[in-house]
């Protein structure tokens, strides 16, 4: 039997797979009509949209119901939302569908009670006639085909324009429709078309669109049926958007107007395609739709209705705007209370109900073959490592229902249209919806419709339903594999497999895949069908067809192929593919690990990392070598085992891993570098998006490359053949790195001959040399190196190679000696063991430590020795020691010197000396301070004082210091007698010494008084010669005795000089308070005079200082001569004008200063009586001249 026999209606009938709002013939409305499938999903969506209209139905007045008269309709391209709005459509327009003369209305195709009906309950069948039955005027329309996006509100335009359309007004300009309804409103419609038509010779209706082409006659048809000017009409000509103002709630008015005309129970629908597509990610269209339908509802009272169909629910479309508007969005989520969501079940159910009905004979021939060969198809239609699980064959009425077509086409086809949409490979129609998942099966069906039962539909046979659609780049690209001659006919339908599922995540490219989707036959023997379609993938990828990532294959368009062939001709240099699975191994399977840690001894090494010969990174010398041997090695098939085992044993022995061979390898590594190099070379920003959007495909599947690299180099490792010291190594371990440490290990075993003597190795060395070094002497044995010690044999060899070295005046850096010499061969001893073991030679005092030109102390060094980064700056030094004499000598000295007999003992008698100068330079560094300040004696002394200590303690070790300490002694004890003046002047001394600097200052004030005494004199002088003298010590004693002699006579001069100034003091205030007395002063006035005198008379009580207080008397005649003035003035003041008459004498007149000095005419002594008579007469012309004004005199 042929399949095209089994299914119950023929298969290659038109089917009409594509539904169009716009397609409104008497056959089509039939067909859809009559072989529309209500699945169970469609069942619930109609329920939920009925109840839904008739409760707005049967409660007109109830606000609530008002806002919820939108219905958003979504679904997957293809699900058959499309369908569904316009099934709507005709039931509730209660459409009559005709064929061959038979007319039945669009609810009776839903009937319960006819033969395979669409619905099974009679109560809902009801409901739905109950819906019908509501006068309602249904407008079904495709958005995209009904707006205009370059006009402003695009989505209000097109309800307005097919609302207008429905009243017979102008669909495409609300503006010409706006006049025709005014028109109309004044019943001159008509008159206006027939006034039109006299004027032009044409039919308005024909005209309308073309307005400003005709304006002149419409301005006179306008004023001819209106009866007014032609001009009054000139502003709607020029601009009719500035007249007509378009709005949600214009449009909600018009509705509102229309229906009132109806009848109040007269509803209209609107139903719009598309709308989501139409919206995309614009949130401002979103909320305008949302106000469309808010003033439908809320103007119209409920009798308004909008109901619109999207790829997505409403929530993901809202999802994918801005957040910022959340509030409008909840808005609108709330205008459309209605939802629902067709979903991939619903298409399946249709194919399978519409398309795919078999005759009973042929269920009756299917069901058997299935149960014979149900385990067969399930291994034939098996997948491998895919993103989601297809469904198999769930029994045999399964299988008879959907075949000739396998389970998993139904959900891989319906990805395959939204993956080839979603990226572009098709023109405008598939991406507008004009191809469905339907139309594709039909078109697959028809195809295996001449073939026998038994054989099954390959993926490719769903090609020819998209061919026709798709864009003319990819077309070429397979029909130009038809025309290859390098190609087989087979290459073209793996071709069109490999682009169906070129975008679509869930199926992966494998071989293995790409056989199952070829299965075409139950009984298909899969591995000559798999040997053929592996042949085929080789021959398409050499074409660059397709291209290979891994295990799978990949459609290449003709850029990316462009960009692909490109790749393939990169470059390499001969050392590109060496330097890159040398980073792989190393830096990737390894991890970048260049240190080995050796267990036994916790010592880690660095090892030099060699792939095929070539040094990988830094070059590091380290004691160790490894040697990674790969299969892209030109000598790659010399390395047997002979060689291997003789190559692992020269220079001192290395490790050698000979990876096992793989043929993936070297074209996955060089296509990893090629495509590295070109995405590297092509980074460019001034690239086309879709350039950009391929390359970063290729890094992405080139990062998936590498990591595939890694993986397939660190099996080869775990695999490889391990060879060290000269011999195959069965080295044991899954891991990589674990392979590598045991190889490592069994190296350092067999290459360091001498890193067994280290026989006790401390757990925590860092620790155990503080321990050490700061233990008390009685818990440090000399450790003697005569074979008491666990590690007695190497601190012996320690011990000779610093004294060898100490013989050929080579120093000897702690930084070396841990990490070079003794890290390498053939000791390999870790490095904190070999300072540990310099700890305990030096507690045992065999060594010495320099740090900076000075002998280290045990304290020092524990802290020292503990940073790595000071090792550089320790020397280390065979040790010598002092005789037993010259240490008693020393300790003889010390006593001298330090007031205390030195320790017994080398290094605590240089411990005790170091101590001893250090505790003196320091106090002597702060009697140095108080010296350079010049008022304290000794900085010479001191400077010497320090300068000795420095030099003693700048002897690095004990025996260097104890000899310079002996040999000068003379020097030592020297110090001993300055530093003791020096330290008992600072802390006995001092006191009498600032008393002394405090009265020599005090008394060289009035020196020119005190030297008239001649004792007093000569004990001032004697004070200040002490105050210079560079070491005063032994002269402190006088000063007691010399500030007494000259205190009495300075004591006697100052209270002379006084008792004057202050006599006069008294005198100059008591005239100040006469005349306060005289003017009756205000306090304000007395406090101003008195105060300044009053004050410097205090002052004159205390002032040590005889020049001073006579400059005090001078400034006291001033004061007074200042508060006289005052007096003076406020006399004037206060005394009263008189008009008329003489004025009355002042209260106080100022007295006049006549100072003698200035009636001399001539320098020099009066000498004659001519002099003195002169001298009066002048004297005697000045106070006439005073008395005449009326002035006191006040001679001076």
């Amino acid at each position: 039997m042929k399949i095209a026999k089994t299914f119950a209606r023929p298969i290659d009938r038109p089917i009409n797979g594509v539904i169009k709002a716009d397609q409104q013939d008497a056959e089509s409305v039939w067909q859809e009509l009559d072989e529309y499938v209500v699945t169970r999903e469609l069942d619930r969506h109609f329920r939920a949209f009925v109840s839904a209209f008739l409760n707005a139905s049967d409660n007109p007045g109830n606000p609530e119901i008002w806002g919820r008269i939108g219905v958003w309709v979504s679904g997957f391209f293809g699900s058959g939302k499309s369908h569904f709005i316009k099934i709507l459509a005709y039931l509730l327009s209660n459409q009559v569908a005709e064929k061959a003369g038979v007319h039945r209305n669009a609810v009776d195709f839903f009937d319960p009670s006819v033969v395979n009906p669409k619905i099974h309950d009679a109560m809902f069948f009801g409901d739905l006639k109950r819906a019908v039955a509501v006068d309602t005027d249904v407008i079904l329309f495709n958005i995209d085909s009904k707006s205009d996006t370059s006009k402003k509100d695009p989505i209000l335009r097109a309800f307005m324009n097919v609302l207008n359309e429905r009243l017979g007004y102008s669909p495409n300009q609300p503006e010409i429709a706006d006049l025709e309804r005014q028109l109309d409103m004044k019943g001159k419609f008509e008159a206006f078309n027939d006034i039109y038509r006299d004027l032009t010779g044409d039919e308005w209706v024909e005209q309308r669109d073309a307005f400003f082409l005709n304006a002149d006659s419409i301005k006179t048809a306008l004023a001819k049926t209106l009866g007014q000017s032609e001009q009054s009409y000139d502003a709607w000509i020029d601009d009719p958007d500035r007249v007509f103002n378009l709005s949600p709630e214009t449009f909600a008015e018009r509705v509102k107007s229309y229906l009132d005309q109806r009848g109040p129970k007269h509803r209209i629908i609107f139903l719009v395609d598309e709308i989501g597509q139409f919206i995309g990610q614009d949130g401002q269209m979103m909320v305008r739709l949302q106000t469309i339908v808010e003033n439908l509802g809320t103007v119209c009272k409920g009798r308004a209705w909008v109901v619109v169909t999207s790829q997505e629910d409403i929530d993901a479309v809202l999802g994918q705007m801005t957040t910022s508007r959340e509030n409008d969005f909840s808005k609108i989520q709330g205008r459309f209370k209605t939802r629902l969501s067709l979903s991939s079940a619903n298409v399946d159910e249709v194919i399978q109900s519409r398309l795919l009905s078999k005759t009973q004979d042929a269920t009756k021939v299917l069901k058997p073959i299935y149960e014979k060969n149900a385990d067969i198809l399930k291994n034939q239609l098996a997948f491998t490592n895919i993103g989601t699980t297809f469904k198999s064959y769930a029994d045999s009425d399964y299988f008879a229902a959907i075949y000739p077509f396998a389970p998993y086409q139904f959900p891989l086809l319906q990805k395959i249209f939204e993956a080839i949409r979603k990226y572009g490979a098709t023109g405008m129609h598939l991406a507008r919806g004009e191809r469905s998942m339907l139309d594709a099966f039909q078109v697959a069906a028809v195809a295996a419709g001449k073939k026998d039962i038994g054989a099954l539909v390959p993926l490719h046979d769903f090609y020819p339903a998209i061919e026709s659609f798709l864009d003319t780049a990819v077309k070429a690209t397979i029909v130009g594999a038809d025309d290859n001659p390098s190609l087989k006919p087979l290459d073209g339908s793996v071709l069109k497999a490999m682009f169906l599922i070129r975008y679509v995540e869930e199926m992966r490219g494998t071989l293995d895949n790409v056989v199952t989707l070829f299965v075409d036959q139950i009984d298909m023997d899969r591995l000559a069908l798999r040997a053929r379609i592996e042949e085929s993938l080789q021959r398409l990828e050499s074409q660059t067809l397709l291209r290979r990532n891994g295990e799978e294959f990949f459609f290449l368009t003709d850029e990316e192929r462009e960009i692909a062939r490109d790749i393939k001709n990169v470059d390499l240099l001969a050392a590109d593919d060496a330097k890159a699975i040398a980073g792989l191994i190393y830096g990737e399977v390894l991890a970048d690990n260049r240190n080995f840690r050796y267990a036994e001894s916790k010592k880690d090494f660095q090892y030099t990392r060699l792939c095929d010969l070539h040094p990988y990174g830094t070059r590091v010398d380290g004691d160790l070598v490894v040697l990674v041997v790969t299969p892209i090695a030109d000598d790659y098939g010399d390395w047997n085992e002979a060689r291997c085992i003789l190559k692992s044993g020269e220079n001192d022995g290395q490790v050698i891993v000979k990876l096992s061979e793989d043929k993936l390898l070297a074209r996955e590594l060089r296509e990893y570098l090629q495509t590295e190099k070109f995405i590297t070379r092509k980074n460019d920003d001034g690239l086309a998006p879709r350039t950009k959007a391929i390359l970063k495909d290729r890094a992405d599947e080139n990062r998936m490359r590498k990591a595939r690299l890694v993986t397939l180099l660190g099996s080869m490792f775990s695999n490889a053949e391990f060879f060290a010291a000269g011999k195959a190594v069965n080295s044991k371990g899954e891991k990589p790195s674990i392979r590598l440490e045991n190889a490592l290990t069994y190296l350092v075993k067999n290459t360091f001959p001498k890193l067994g003597y280290l026989q006790h190795l401390a757990a925590e060395p860092q620790k155990e040399i503080r321990a050490v070094l700061l233990a008390p002497d009685t818990q440090e044995p000399t450790l003697g190196l005569n074979g008491t010690h666990a590690n007695a044999i190497v601190l012996k060899e320690v011990a000779d190679f610093v004294r060898l070295m100490g013989d050929a005046n080579r120093r000897v850096i702690l930084n070396d000696l841990a990490q070079d010499k003794f890290s390498k061969r053939p000791y390999g001893w870790p490095e904190w063991q070999t300072v540990l073991l310099v700890a305990r030679l030096l507690v045992a005092g065999e060594v010495s430590l320099i740090q900076n030109a000075v002998a280290m102390s045990r304290e020092t060094a524990a802290e020292a020795l503990q940073s790595v980064q000071q090792w550089r700056n320790i020397i280390v030094v065979k040790r010598q020691t002092v005789d037993a004499a010259m240490l008693q000598q020393a300790r003889n000295l010390a006593k001298d010197v330090f007031g205390q007999m030195g320790p017994d003992g080398e290094d605590a008698l240089d411990a005790f000396i170091r101590e001893q100068s250090q505790q003196w330079t320091i106090k002597l560094t702060g009697y140095k301070a108080l010296a350079e300040t010049g008022n304290f004696p000794g900085a010479t002394a001191i400077n010497e004082c320090i300068s000795f200590l420095r030099r003693l303690v700048a002897n690095t070790d004990s025996y260097a210091l104890i000899q310079f300490f002996v040999s000068g002694k003379d020097e030592a004890r020297g110090f001993a007698d300055r530093s003791a003046d020096i330290d008992n002047f600072y802390t006995n001394q001092r006191p009498v010494w600032d008393r002394l600097r405090q009265k020599t200052t005090e008394f060289q004030v009035n020196q020119h008084e005190i030297d008239k005494s001649e004792p007093a004199k000569a004990a001032l002088n004697r004070m200040q010669m002490i105050l210079a003298h560079p070491g005063p010590y032994p002269l402190i004693k006088e000063v007691a005795g010399l500030t007494s002699a000259v205190q009495v006579v300075n004591d006697a001069a100052l209270g002379s000089r006084r008792a004057h100034v202050l006599g006069r003091v008294d005198t100059f205030i008591s005239e100040v308070t006469t005349a306060l007395g005289q003017v009756e002063a205000t306090s304000e006035l007395k406090h101003a005079s008195l105060a300044p005198l009053r004050s410097l008379r205090s002052s004159i009580e205390v002032d040590p200082s005889i020049p001073s207080i006579l400059q005090a008397a001078r400034i006291a005649e001033d004061l007074k001569d200042d508060a006289l003035e005052a007096i003076e003035k406020f006399a004037k003041a206060k005394q009263p004008a008189v008009p008329n008459g003489p004025a009355p004498p002042p209260i106080f007149r100022k007295p006049r200063v006549v100072r003698i000095i200035d009636l001399k005419k001539t320098p020099g002594f009066l000498n004659s009586r001519e002099d003195v008579d002169r001298f009066l007469a002048d004297l005697k012309a000045v106070c006439d001249d005073a008395l005449a004004a009326n002035e006191p005199i006040d001679l001076r």
